[in-house]
Order: C-alpha cells, then structure tokens, then sequence
C-alpha cells in the first residue's frame, strides 16, 4: 500500500504527477500520470452572465480557508449524483496538513452561517492544483469557481490544473491539453511568486472574470 508524506507529495505534483484512491473507503493510493492533461485557462474561463449576476447579488458570503476541514468533508462526503468519491482518509491527512503549512487552500461559500459550498487544492508558485469541489446550495460551487479563477488571476497565477475535463468544467472552458505541453506550462508556473489571498470585492472579482473571456459576458448555457 502507498503511504504518502507531503514532502512525497508535493514533488509528485511538481513532476505532474498526482494521487487517487479508487474509492471513500479503500485506504490505498495510486499514481496518475494521464497523457491528456485538464486544464482551465486563465484567460479562457466562460462565465455566464445569470452567474455572473449571481457573484454580483452576493447571495453567498465568500470565504477562503476558514474551514478547509469543512471543505475537504463537503468533497469527500456521498450525494445522490455522486455515491463514491475519490478522497480517502490519505488524502484528507495529506491536505490538512498542507493546508496548515499555507500550501492548500478552500474558497467557501456561505450562507445564513452555514457552509454551502466550495472547492479546494494545491498551490505550488504559479500553479494551482484544483483537487475537487462540492455545493449544497445552487450555484455554490459556481461561485466559488468564480472567486478562484479572479484570485488567481490577480494573484499572479498562470496555471489552474482541473486533472480532467468533466462536462461541467467544459462550460467554463476547461480543455485537455498533452501531457508535454501541461509540463511546460507547469514548469513555467513553479517559478513564480503568486498569492491565492490577496484581498478582492465583488465588483473587482466580476471584473476579473469578464477580463478572463475576453472583456465581455458570455451567453448563458
């Protein structure tokens, strides 16, 4: 059985490598190495204007890491549309840990006090590993796509890794690219000096994704 240490793990996504388990309760770990890589480019993301409308209503207070055990239980845990997920008790030991060394970071979703949503991963310089994302409210994920994609933007990022294209990621743009290409574009990002949490309003965050699809809203799904 792979048992993993950060320091392992980290030098694994710095070569393009990541971890998965095959399910919640299998306790081992396998490396993926796909020949395709998911990627969402930063100056290619596709936000609709209804969820664009959403961001800019505020119906979720937005958060980052103040509860990325939260987030990491909201990913890992069953829904009806996803029985079984890949994030065993491994991984949840290996991000909490990185997550409190500042290397893993959340972007929540909040409402009447409660969390609602979000999404989490890995950022090493200019890349951000994003790992897995969860809603129990409509649009919460969305909007917390929408948060990360401006973050990253302004924080000097040039790589958001999605791992794979799902039919979701691909209305926002997501695209598969080969694994040399993925490498060079990871090797470039490492470098660089970049910060997921830098400080951003509503307004500033909407801006950022109308800059990333090229100045304008793009039409709804």
């Amino acid at each position: 059985m792979l048992t993993l240490t950060p320091d392992i793990l980290l030098r694994a996504y710095a070569c393009g490598v990541f971890p998965m388990a095959q399910s919640r309760d299998d306790p081992r770990l396998y490396w993926i190495d796909p020949p395709e890589r998911g990627v969402l480019p930063l100056d290619g993301f596709h936000a609709s204007r209804s969820l664009l409308k959403t961001v800019r209503q505020e119906l979720f207070e937005v958060r980052i890491d103040s509860d990325f055990a939260g987030v990491l239980a909201g990913c890992a845990e069953a829904t009806e549309d996803r029985p079984d997920t890949w994030i065993n008790e491994q991984i949840i030991r290996l991000f909490t840990h990185l997550h409190g060394v500042g290397l893993a970071h959340s972007v929540e979703c909040w409402q009447d006090g409660a969390l609602v949503g979000g999404l989490y991963g890995l950022a090493l310089g200019g890349a951000f590993f994003g790992e897995s994302m969860f809603s129990r409210r409509t649009d919460a994920s969305k909007v917390a796509l929408c948060h990360l994609i401006a973050r990253l933007r302004h924080g000097g990022f040039t790589l958001l890794d999605t791992q794979f294209v799902t039919e979701h990621l691909t209305r926002f743009g997501a695209i598969e690219i080969p694994k040399r290409a993925y490498l060079n574009k990871l090797n470039a990002a490492l470098p660089l000096a970049a910060d997921l949490k830098r400080p951003m309003t509503t307004a500033e965050v909407v801006a950022e994704c109308k800059r990333a699809a090229g100045g304008q809203d793009t039409p709804p799904p």
